[in-house]
């Protein structure tokens, strides 16, 4: 075990995979619902299709600025390079708080899927996400 070596072995399929997963993710499920009781079946596919072609659309241009202008952070390197310093900085900071916030609607999410079951009934919404909320960034 000692000896093995990190192998670049990734191709096209596994990072379109990991692109999938990473974009569906817990709104798509929990928000579904929603979206076809309002607008029904057809709307909530058209719905997809047009937001699907709009994100398509940004990760291909995301993909060419990467490409041509290969940058060690994140897309708020373009924004710093092409636009302003302070745009970049603010990107930059609005990013980190959409994750902390995605990440306390995961945790949300998580104490409304463990209410299906009998056993958590017994438990608070609020104590659920306070738990999961400490076990999240405390390790």
């Amino acid at each position: 075990m000692a000896n093995q070596k990190m192998e670049r072995n990734l191709q096209a399929r596994h990072i379109s995979m990991i692109a999938i997963g990473g974009c569906i993710g817990t709104g798509l499920f929990m928000a579904s619902g929603a979206v076809v009781s309002k607008v029904g079946s057809y709307g909530a596919v058209l719905t997809y299709a047009l937001i699907g072609v709009i994100i398509y659309f940004l990760m291909a241009s995301i993909g060419e600025l990467a490409t041509f202008y290969p940058v060690s952070g994140s897309f708020g390197s373009y924004a710093t390079r092409f636009i302003d310093p302070g745009l970049g900085f603010a990107i930059g900071w609005l990013y980190w708080i959409l994750w902390i916030l995605v990440a306390s609607v995961d945790i949300i999410t998580l104490s409304k899927i463990l209410h299906y079951w009998e056993f958590f009934r017994q438990f608070s919404s609020f104590s659920i996400c306070v738990t999961f909320f400490n076990f999240y960034y405390t390790y």
